[in-house]
């Protein structure tokens, strides 16, 4: 039984949570609480249900074989481990609430695309039938950069997101508020990266050569072949938006040089419409985007005729396993976002607590100022934590976000996914559960999300042998 380590550094774990499963001929053992990914043949992984910790504790480990290397991992704490050798349900308590990192800047409510599952739909309604602007104003989106500035204490690397809606309908706002941030790096002591999600209809030579210039990072919405874009992603007569934009993303992406700003993701959604969705990587790497995500669609019900659906998760899982297959025989030269783990190091103790930091190193700011824990959550009166004239006022909010993490959700605990998903997003949770801290691991999210993982551990496990 040979060993990729993952020497992550994990908390709690009963017996029932060593995670097996079988990939392509190849047999994986997972040890969630000390982050261990071990390449295991076919006797050692059917040992493994028959031995239990009780049995090592009274083994010798004397007779050689595939006893004693079972034995010898236990012993170093790769194998059964629990996650109270390492503390970290105590750290996870006693956790606080955190300096500022990021923000998503809400700069357009509105969109020139009519998306048939967007998320979006609910805060933008919600701005409108409150009679308020669906853009921010330049004022505003400088006062939230100040914002950021104010609360992130010592960090000195920050990040905003220009964010919608489409955030082109508001490229005024967009240059100023970027201009402004890098006008004062040097007085404030800090570094700006900027991101910015589109969906290219309005882009032109120079927002292309201001945003390769200025974004750190730049996301690309497309979701695959024309057809299935078409479907989904029709602008507002009606008519497919593929052909508009697909010559401006390579044209985007090809002029994208500058050390440091080369970060693009052509970013899509597959939904009930295309469970086919490796087809849609395919394309997109045929096309030449060597950077791919493909995200399940969020449905606030499964009676959608696009939700993903229970039924559907057999169809899935075989798309990530071809997918899996594709890129490991390097038949397929993409860069699959879902299949990026770090079995090496991976991210901090706390990032693997409570994930991407919603409500406390991360919050979003609707067009009229106001702040939410994150860009699920704009525009919801319950999440409503003040302004970015004043800053987060509403503290319980931010000291709720810091107390959410893997410890405190309903199934996440005893889960051996615990550590790389770090619970799920928060506002999923409350869509569907109307709590963020519930989670059910028989969801078809939460089931999504685990068969993902076992294919991306896979992948790099395999790397490393």
């Amino acid at each position: 039984m040979t060993g990729a380590k993952a020497k992550q550094e994990h908390t709690c774990l009963k017996e029932s949570n060593l995670h097996k499963f079988s990939l392509a001929g190849n047999y994986f053992v997972i040890d969630p609480a000390s982050g261990a990914v071990h390449i295991a043949d076919k006797q050692a992984f059917d040992l493994l249900d028959k031995v239990k910790p009780s049995f090592f504790e009274r083994y010798s480990g004397i007779d050689g074989g595939c006893y004693s290397e079972l034995y010898n991992l236990y012993k170093d704490g790769l194998l059964f481990s629990e996650d109270s050798r390492y503390n970290y349900q105590s750290y996870a308590e006693t956790a606080v609430d955190a300096p500022l990192k990021a923000l998503c800047l809400h700069v357009s409510h509105d969109c020139n695309l009519k998306c048939e599952y967007c998320f979006a739909d609910s805060f933008v309604n919600q701005a409108e039938c409150c009679g308020e602007s669906s853009q921010m104003s330049v004022e505003t989106a400088k006062q939230a950069i100040e914002l950021l500035v104010r609360e992130s204490g010592e960090r000195v690397v920050l990040e905003a997101d220009f964010f919608g809606g489409e955030p082109l309908m508001a490229w005024e706002t967009v240059t100023a508020a970027v201009d402004y941030a890098r006008a004062n790096e040097s007085k404030w002591g800090k570094t700006f990266r900027f991101t910015i999600t589109t969906n290219g209809l309005l882009l032109d030579d120079d927002k292309i050569a201001y945003i390769n210039e200025q974004m750190s990072n730049c996301v690309l919405s497309l979701d695959g072949r024309k057809s299935v874009n078409d479907r989904v992603r029709p602008a507002h007569n009606g008519k497919g938006s593929f052909d508009l934009v697909i010559d401006k993303y390579k044209k985007l992406i090809q002029s994208r040089t500058k050390p440091g700003f080369t970060d693009c993701y052509v970013r899509g959604t597959f939904t009930a419409y295309n469970l086919d969705f490796s087809e849609d990587v395919i394309e997109l790497a045929r096309l030449g985007f060597e950077n791919v995500s493909i995200e399940p669609v969020t449905a606030a019900a499964d009676d959608l005729p696009y939700a993903i659906r229970r039924e559907h998760l057999p169809q899935i899982y075989k798309q990530y396993e071809r997918l899996f297959r594709l890129i490991k025989s390097r038949r397929l030269k993409v860069n699959f976002f879902h299949f990026n783990i770090d079995l090496k190091g991976g991210p901090c103790v706390i990032r693997r607590l409570r994930g991407c930091g919603c409500g406390n190193e991360y919050l979003a700011v609707a067009p009229s100022g106001r702040i939410y824990p994150c860009h699920r959550f704009a525009e919801n009166d319950r999440w409503h934590m003040g302004g970015v004239s004043i800053g987060p006022h509403e503290i319980d909010i931010k000291k709720y976000f810091a107390k959410t993490h893997i410890y405190s959700k309903t199934d996440c605990p005893d889960c051996w996914a615990r550590f790389y998903c770090s619970g799920g997003c928060n506002a999923s949770s409350y869509e569907v559960y109307s709590d963020c801290r519930v989670t059910a691991s028989d969801s078809v999210e939460c089931l999504m999300m685990k068969k993902r993982l076992e294919c991306a551990i896979a992948l790099n496990a395999l790397k490393l042998k």
